[in-house]
């Protein structure tokens, strides 16, 4: 059994539009998960890209992966730096810290193309106030696993597919992959029935769990197995993502960028955020922009 629902669009940031598959008002989160945003593909022209400025995070991770473009980032820690095409950075947030993302300022001043993807997974209650951190992987580490007849080739994000094990680690079990599949193409890709299991298609058509899915549309699989099955047909291959972990069976306190289990802890979040304890970031001069 499964369920799809198409991505709607909605603005984020200073005003750029995202496709997210969820949340939605049929679905709230998918345990661990709590959102995905597919930002672009978006042509734009010089003076017009567009970013996230300061803004808070608390009690759950952020994973940013580009495809196309580049963003500089900088947050309260006082880290800066920049992830380009292909490149992933896992910020868990923890605690609490304050992060911008914005387009580069090459793309800022003279336009281009982006597209990018970022995910929220949920922490479990012991790690909402653990010192925030990140993993920042260039697109140059990121494993990448063929099969046997050349059909299939994944980017492994987190967990492990066609004997490739990430190098990123995850505060709980969690795989996230990047399938690009051949017409023709069929990969079984295990995945252990405990996990919650939702699939991504970013271009073409895919069979998932024997569900078709389009461009644009996300299907969240209800299992019995312990595999899921990607396959095309016909003449076009197709890019997917695949995502599945073990669902906490925590509540959930959710308010804006502030996720946590009781709504005493989401008041002192806003609180600690109003009263400056997340910190702030300071701007850095030239000679500092882009290192992380």
């Amino acid at each position: 059994m499964a369920s799809t629902a198409h991505a709607w669009r909605t603005l984020e940031g200073a005003g750029f539009e995202v496709r997210r598959p969820f949340p939605t008002p049929s679905l709230d989160a998918f345990d661990p998960f709590l959102l995905l945003d597919h930002m672009g593909p978006m042509e734009h022209a010089p003076g017009q890209a567009q970013g996230a400025p300061d803004h808070p995070h608390r009690g759950f991770e952020t994973v940013s992966y580009m495809l196309d473009g580049e963003l500089e980032h900088s947050d309260s820690t006082g880290r800066s730096g920049r992830i380009g095409a292909g490149d992933v950075q896992w910020m868990t947030a923890g605690a609490g810290v304050v992060h911008s993302e914005m387009p580069s300022r090459r793309l800022q001043e003279q336009g281009g193309r982006i597209e990018g993807l970022q995910l929220w997974v949920n922490l479990p209650r012991r790690d909402k106030r653990m010192a925030p951190r990140y993993q920042e992987v260039p697109s140059a580490r990121i494993p990448v696993g063929t099969s046997a007849d050349g059909r299939v080739r994944v980017k492994v994000i987190a967990g492990e597919a066609l004997g490739q094990q990430a190098v990123i680690e995850t505060r709980t079990p969690i795989f996230y992959l990047h399938f690009t599949l051949a017409p023709g193409a069929r990969h079984v890709q295990p995945a252990p029935a405990a996990y919650n299991v939702f699939a991504y298609v970013l271009r073409g058509r895919v069979k998932v769990a024997g569900e078709d899915v389009a461009e644009g549309d996300a299907v969240f699989l209800k299992r019995d197995g312990d595999t899921v099955e990607l396959s095309t047909e016909g003449t076009e291959g197709a890019d997917v993502l695949l995502l599945g972990g073990v669902p906490l069976h925590e509540p959930v306190a959710r308010y804006g960028p502030f996720v946590m289990n009781t709504r005493k802890e989401i008041l002192e979040a806003i609180e600690d955020y109003q009263a400056g304890r997340m910190g702030q970031i300071v701007p850095k001069d030239e000679s500092t922009a882009g290192r992380g």
